[in-house]
């Protein structure tokens, strides 16, 4: 583990909270775009939008926190292995950062392209993805807020040096 300066440290913690909440906010646009477009929205307007959304945001915004979260969890006491919270953290931005990649992006892409011949179950898609992805994004920052679990390995001691005995007289 690199020990990193206060401030270094500060501006990465800066950039995962940037780009987490970049992330959470281009997941509720997508969501309102969803919902909008389930109530009666123009579809010429909206599963276009949506399509441009998920590629020059969303996607991209993923795969930053993603590298910008191991980066922290690598470069700072935390760690990735240490905690609970963050393997637990790990794990669920790993799983949604492939869905998002393999799944949502390539599907709401193709939504963009159909717009208005787009079947309701890929309208319905629009809502119920987001909705699930929000919900794990809160629940992420619920986990480095709480910080719940404890550690997943006891804290070693520091190895104590053997004290020299001075020779008797």
């Amino acid at each position: 583990m690199s020990r990193l300066s206060p401030a270094v440290r500060k501006a990465l913690l800066t950039l995962h909270l940037v780009t987490s909440l970049g992330w959470l906010g281009a997941d509720l646009v997508l969501l309102t775009l969803g919902v909008a477009g389930l109530r009666g929205a123009d579809p010429a307007v909206v599963y276009p939008t949506a399509g441009l959304v998920v590629t020059y945001l969303f996607a991209p915004l993923s795969v930053v926190v993603w590298l910008v979260g191991v980066a922290s969890s690598l470069l700072t006491p935390w760690g990735l292995l240490r905690w609970r919270w963050v393997l637990v953290k790990f794990v669920l931005t790993t799983v949604l950062l492939g869905l998002v990649l393999l799944l949502l992006t390539p599907r709401i892409r193709q939504l963009g392209e159909l717009g208005a011949a787009a079947s309701t179950h890929y309208r319905v898609d629009l809502v119920v993805a987001p909705a699930i992805s929000s919900t794990l994004l809160l629940v992420a920052t619920v986990l480095s807020t709480y910080k719940p679990w404890g550690r997943l390995r006891p804290a070693t001691p520091a190895r104590r040096r053997p004290v020299a005995v001075a020779p008797r007289s």
